[in-house]
Formats: structure tokens, C-alpha cells, sequence
């Protein structure tokens, strides 16, 4: 096997330090919060974001006065995009199905899909006003048919940004707070004086509201590990240049200075050729000095001899995004197992998933698409089963076989709940305390 790194990023130790140093941050934050309540999120509120208004909560009327402020080109814009998104988790809605079978006779066994009762999703927006994660969490939560959807932004330039407010209000949202970052998990999932908490939380964020959210698991329910954003190019000399490689990488390198960007190729041509139209777009991008620090610190180049190998690194990569642009995209759509979202082919790209296609962009990061996908409307539903027995020789004989499996793990109490149905309905003495007796099914 021939795999050459042409250029690394930050060393695994490196980045372990930084995220202890999170680590630290967040737990004294969510502690402070948690004591403290609207106090601690305020104080937070004015140290980050120098915003301190007499409710974070907008009312009616400024949720319409901020959507006012758009034109009617960009309303439509926003509609036209989260019309994509709903048609699209409509359709997975539609996949999932409630089920009741008859497994014997008489023995009734079932699911139902039922929504989460509350949710808080988290919309980044204090380097960028993050509009696209709006429909992917608001949008997404009530096709699912969330009951109480509250989302949380922080404010942009020291205000609300009107077009990532009109979303999350157009998408579904029950309730609108203009705060950010760990205070803002922490006020959803912990709740304060003023915010009652919720079930479940999601969305995307920096590398604290990732940490925020995974310290809080458990307390409540998250999505998934969405942190930094990740983007992986697999390319090959036959569908893919060095501008269209360059382009993909650094559209997803200016989300912030923490974010991995990954070229993988069978070609070294294409890759120095794609390292050099990396330095002549920084020249001219506008947030090259964002990019740059994400490029220089995160970006990866590999070659590798083939395509076996391209399979085998990406899947250990696990890279959130993975834009394919090879002669055999379908391949990789077959084999490949650990990432969160495909691109396939030169024709689309991860922006058009960031922002308008349809799917969902909050993606697994940190390997976690080894075993989770993406938010979807499946990731607001609890799916709960029930069964019900009908007649009394489907309680007899489930009543049987579960004495005996109760009493082969010497539950003795769990083999009662069993006897007695076994007695009542199927008259048959079962001294207390021992095993059902084994009757021949002729009988």
C-alpha cells in the first residue's frame, strides 16, 4: 500500500489539547448556568456578544418588524429553500411507517413513531448568519410534527439578523431567542427562570456548542456531533481540475479556523496542481483570513496508488462532507460506509446541500459517521412498541415459555408475572416459585 501525505494538518495531539482546553470551558459554563440561571446567560450574553436586551425572547411584533426588513426576493429565496427541505424530510416522514403485525396467534405486536414533545435548535450566526440551518433543524422538526419547537441564534453585528429570524419564524419555530453559543444550550437543555428546558436538542456550532451539547447528552437528547464543518474532495484526473478541487476545499475552509479540509486522489499532478490554486485563490478570497488559518492548519492532501485505497482512507477519515468526482462515483457511493453526506459528480457540491438542495446539512463530525447519519425528520421521532394479547391460549402458551426462560435466569418475580397468566387463563397448576411445565404442542 502507497498512501503520501503531501501535506498535514495539526497533529492528533495537538488537536486533544484543544479540545481539553474546551472541554474545561464548557463544564464551568453549563455549571454556572445551571446555578445562576437568566443571571449567567446574561453576563455571558454581554461578554460574547456585547447584547443585552430587556428579553431575549422577540415578541410577535419584532419577529415581524425583522422579517419586514427583507426584501421580497429574499423572502422568496428562503421559501424556495426550505420548500426543498420540507418536501424532502416529507418524503422520509412518509417512509417511516407504524406497524402492527399478528406474530401468533393472538399475540399482537406493534410500534408507533411518535414525535418528540420539545425541541431546541441551535442556529449559528455570529461570524455568519447561518439562514440554511433554520430549515434544516426548524423546518425538519415540524414536518416531524414537534409539538414545541424553540430555537436560539445569536444576534449578528449586535442585533438580530433579520433573514436567519424569518427562517426559524417561516420554518415552524414556537418560540425565537436571540442568544448564542453555550449559553444558549445550556438555557434550552437546563432551562432557566424564564425558559422552560426541553427534550431534545440540535443543530450545528462551533467546537463549545458541540462540546456543550455532548456534555449534555443524556440529560437530553441530541441530534448528533455537528461541530466544525469538514469537507473531503475525492477527485481524480478524469472529472475533476485543480479549480474545481481548490473551490470545493476552500468553500468549506472559510466556515472557521478549526475546520479540516481534505484532498484524496490517485493523482499527484492533481493534487500539487490543486495545492497550488489553493495559495491564488487565498490571494483573492474575501475570508481568506479565515480560510488560510483552516488550510494551513486542518488541510490534508493525500495520494494514494488506488481506488481500493481512496475507499479505505476516506472511510477512516469519516469526513462530514465528501464531494466525489472520479470515473466511478457510483462506486463509491456503494461502497463507501463512514461519512455524512455525499456529492457526487462536478455537477453539484456541498454548498448546494448547505443550502438549498434539499437534504440535511447538520452532518456527523469527528468520525462520528461511523455510526450515525445526518439530522433527518427520523431523528425527531421516538419509535415505541406495544404488544397486546388477545386470547387465553396466546397468554398460556407465552406464559409457559417465559416462566421457564424467567426461572433459566433464576428471576423467580419475573416468572410469577408469567405463572399467573398461566394459571388464570390456561387452568394449569404452576406451583408458586417454579417453572411452567413443558406440554407437547399436540396437547
Amino acid at each position: 500500500m502507497t498512501i503520501k501525505y503531501l501535506k498535514r494538518g495539526k497533529s492528533d495531539a495537538d488537536r486533544a489539547e484543544d479540545d481539553a482546553k474546551t472541554r474545561a470551558v464548557v463544564e464551568a459554563t453549563l455549571k454556572d448556568i445551571e446555578t445562576r440561571g437568566d443571571a449567567a446567560v446574561r453576563e455571558l450574553s454581554e461578554k460574547f456578544d456585547n447584547y443585552s436586551p430587556p428579553s431575549f425572547r422577540l415578541s410577535q411584533q419584532e419577529i415581524d418588524d425583522l422579517i419586514g426588513q427583507l426584501t421580497d426576493r429574499e423572502l422568496a429565496d428562503i421559501k424556495f429553500a426550505q420548500e426543498q427541505v420540507r418536501n424532502f424530510a416529507q418524503a422520509q416522514r412518509d417512509s417511516m411507517l407504524d406497524i402492527e403485525v399478528e406474530t401468533l396467534p393472538g399475540v399482537i405486536l406493534g410500534h408507533k413513531n411518535i414525535p418528540v414533545q420539545s425541541v431546541g435548535c441551535y442556529v449559528p450566526g455570529g461570524k455568519f448568519p447561518m439562514v440554511a440551518s433554520a430549515h434544516m433543524s426548524v423546518a425538519t422538526a415540524s414536518v416531524a410534527g414537534v409539538p414545541r419547537i424553540i430555537a436560539c441564534t445569536p444576534p449578528f453585528n449586535g442585533k438580530p439578523n433579520p433573514a436567519v429570524i424569518a427562517a426559524m419564524y417561516l420554518g415552524g419555530a414556537h418560540e425565537i431567542y436571540v442568544m448564542g453559543g453555550i449559553q444558549a444550550i445550556g438555557a434550552m437543555a437546563l432551562g432557566t427562570e424564564t425558559i422552560d428546558p426541553v427534550h431534545m436538542l440540535v443543530g450545528p456550532g462551533n467546537a463549545f456548542v458541540a462540546e456543550a451539547k455532548r456534555q449534555l447528552f443524556g440529560r437530553v437528547g441530541i441530534d448528533l456531533f455537528a461541530g466544525p464543518t469538514e469537507t473531503m474532495v475525492i477527485a481524480d484526473e478524469t472529472a475533476a481540475d485543480a479549480e474545481l478541487c481548490a473551490t470545493d476545499l476552500l468553500g468549506q475552509a472559510e466556515h472557521g479556523y478549526n475546520s479540516p479540509c481534505v484532498l484524496l486522489t490517485n493523482s499527484r499532478k492533481l493534487a500539487e496542481d490543486t495545492m497550488a490554486e489553493v495559495d491564488r485563490l487565498l490571494g483573492i478570497l474575501p475570508t481568506a483570513g479565515t480560510a488560510k488559518v483552516s488550510w494551513d492548519e486542518y488541510g490534508e492532501v493525500i495520494v494514494c496508488d488506488t481506488y481500493d485505497e481512496m475507499l479505505q482512507v476516506a472511510d477512516d477519515i469519516a469526513s462530514e462532507h465528501v464531494q466525489v468526482m472520479t470515473d466511478r462515483d457510483d462506486w463509491f457511493l456503494e461502497n463507501m460506509t463512514c461519512y455524512g453526506a455525499l456529492f457526487l459528480g462536478p455537477r453539484t457540491n456541498v454548498s448546494n446541500g448547505d443550502k438549498v438542495i434539499g437534504t440535511n446539512h447538520t452532518l456527523p463530525t469527528k468520525k462520528a459517521g461511523r455510526y450515525t447519519g445526518g439530522l433527518w425528520v427520523g431523528k425527531y421521532l421516538k419509535t415505541h412498541s406495544y404488544q397486546k394479547v388477545l386470547t387465553d391460549e396466546a397468554a398460556t402458551l407465552i406464559g409457559e415459555y417465559g416462566s421457564r426462560l424467567c426461572m433459566l435466569e433464576g428471576f423467580v418475580g419475573h416468572a410469577e408475572q408469567c405463572n399467573v397468566r398461566v394459571r388464570r387463563y390456561g387452568g394449569i397448576n404452576v406451583p408458586y416459585g417454579e417453572p411452567a411445565p413443558y406440554r407437547d404442542a399436540a396437547e
